[in-house]
């Protein structure tokens, strides 16, 4: 029943996905996730579903979200399960003591940080993503959580790019739950 509620909301969220061709380069098909914004009660109903399919998986101890479309949803699908919102940012944005990972971009390479001490050894983390494409950065994302000694339980992700093939950069011992996947880049 958990999963038929997200299943349930696939095609009107996907009414509310808009395509933009060649962007950010020319040959990709970019998916836009911010009209779906405009409809706060179909996102409500969304980070419930979400929160739903967590408790389906015995539970987490935190939402962890990449910087910044996916601090849209995680905070609001942590708020519904009364457990914390970790956020994943770039190098550089988050005061205190961090810990980071560095991984490849297509141009030289990147580096995402979670504050020490906002996930605790053993905690279970739902990491939330509204887009995988290539894979690097949530590969990385979970790379950086394992580091810090958290379980990554699944990645949720609004929209796969079947084509880019960023699946194959995660590793097989980590769930990955699509809501929408398309062919192509």
């Amino acid at each position: 029943q958990m999963e038929s509620t997200l299943d349930q909301l696939k095609s009107e969220i996907e009414a509310h996905i808009r395509s933009v061709p060649d962007f950010p380069i020319k040959g990709i098909n970019f998916r836009d996730i911010m009209p779906l914004m405009r409809q706060p009660k179909l996102v409500g109903r969304l980070c419930q579903a979400v929160a739903e399919h967590l408790q389906s998986k015995g539970g987490v101890q935190a939402i962890a979200g990449l910087e910044a479309r996916d601090f849209l949803f995680g905070p609001q699908i942590a708020q519904i399960l009364d457990i914390p919102f970790v956020p994943i940012r770039k190098a550089g944005k988050l005061p205190g003591e961090c810990v980071a990972t560095v991984y490849a971009k297509e141009y030289g390479e990147d580096r995402i940080e979670v504050q020490k001490g906002a996930i605790a050894a053993g905690d279970r983390v739902l990491i939330i993503d509204d887009l995988l494409a290539t894979g690097g950065t949530l590969a990385a994302a979970i790379d950086l959580i394992t580091k810090v000694g958290g379980i990554v339980v699944e990645s949720f992700v609004i929209v796969e790019l079947a084509g880019l093939r960023g699946r194959a950069k995660l590793p097989k011992d980590v769930h990955t739950h699509a809501l929408l996947v398309y062919p192509g880049a």
